[in-house]
């Protein structure tokens, strides 16, 4: 019985020694930076594509690896300068080939993934996975290629819609567990506690009786700044996570504390939304934009551990709403 060839032995003629004079290179990527802790095996992988553009002909000093994408998503939502470099490279006809140990790790958007084509299709350069190696100006490969990237961006969908039913269920329980506000913690089984830390409890309160005093914000802010009381906020990255740290206060802080329904005992998700439109490049977190209270995802009330009461929170919201008036 005769054994078929490996998919990467099926070159079909499609490597011509031009595509050898130029660069080969292997894209590596993995979403998030948790991904690349917890999938070493995959990145790992990746990098073995290395050796692989050597066994099709290429010379060792001919290969490029791009890495600067370990840890950034393909969704389209974030700018990859590791693709945006391959890219480039593809523009100025330096590349032969780009391998990939799937489709998907060069780009899960239709517009981006196409782009990439058209751009390897007019420069001459092959694309390469374990299945394969095509030409996206020959028409059955290029079919083969856009029904990958159609599978990827599908692929995109289903991913993220498991993940949001799974967040949102969580979120109905209450156990999700979402960053908290100034005077909060969150003890290793999940329990989400006051403070142990007394004088920070002791700020919070007194933010909430400044405020029932003095009216608005801006007046609050002027009483800490002039007294010199700073905000006690635990870190939530990096080697300090976790640990508390004393911060000149700020109007958003402040504003933050009075409007967050968490200090009178209610857990909330879903008070914001993003809008792509607003969103800054380079930065994921901006673009959101605040839902009114009847749009809110989930709102579960005498969950947490309160500072004040309901009545006492609708008042301060009232009175923040009067002072915008």
């Amino acid at each position: 019985m005769t054994m078929s060839a490996a998919p990467w032995n099926r070159v079909e003629g499609k490597i011509q020694p031009w595509h050898l004079d130029r660069l080969a290179i292997v894209y590596v990527r993995q979403s998030t930076p948790q991904q690349v802790i917890d999938h070493a095996e995959s990145t790992r992988l990746q990098y073995g594509l290395r050796q692989r553009a050597v066994e099709l002909g290429w010379d060792a000093s001919r290969v490029l690896v791009i890495d600067e994408d370990l840890g950034h998503s393909a969704s389209g939502l974030v700018i990859r300068p590791g693709f945006q470099r391959l890219v480039s490279e593809v523009g100025l006809d330096h590349v032969g080939l780009v391998l990939g140990v799937e489709m998907s790790r060069l780009a899960r958007s239709g517009r981006e993934w196409h782009q990439l084509l058209e751009l390897c299709a007019l420069a001459g350069a092959l694309l390469a996975d374990p299945d394969g190696i095509y030409d996206p100006a020959e028409h059955n490969d290029r079919m083969l290629l856009g029904l990958k990237g159609t599978i990827s961006e599908a692929e995109l969908h289903l991913i993220k819609q498991r993940m949001w039913n799974g967040r949102i269920a969580k979120a109905r329980r209450g156990e999700l567990a979402v960053p908290l506000p100034v005077g909060y913690v969150r003890l290793s089984d999940g329990q989400v506690v006051k403070d142990p830390d007394e004088q920070v409890q002791s700020l919070v309160k007194l933010v909430f009786d400044l405020f029932d005093e003095l009216a608005t914000i801006n007046a609050v802010l002027r009483f800490l700044v002039d007294h010199g009381i700073e905000i006690g906020v635990r870190a939530r990255s990096g080697p300090g996570k976790g640990q508390l740290e004393w911060r000149r206060p700020s109007r958003i802080v402040i504003q933050n504390m009075l409007r967050h329904p968490a200090y009178a005992g209610a857990f909330v998700y879903g008070r914001s939304r993003t809008d792509p439109r607003r969103r800054l490049a380079g930065r994921p977190f901006t673009g959101r934009i605040r839902r009114p209270r009847e749009e809110w995802l989930v709102y579960l009330p005498d969950v947490l551990p309160a500072y004040i009461d309901t009545e006492r929170h609708e008042r301060n919201l009232a009175r923040i709403e009067a002072n915008r008036a």
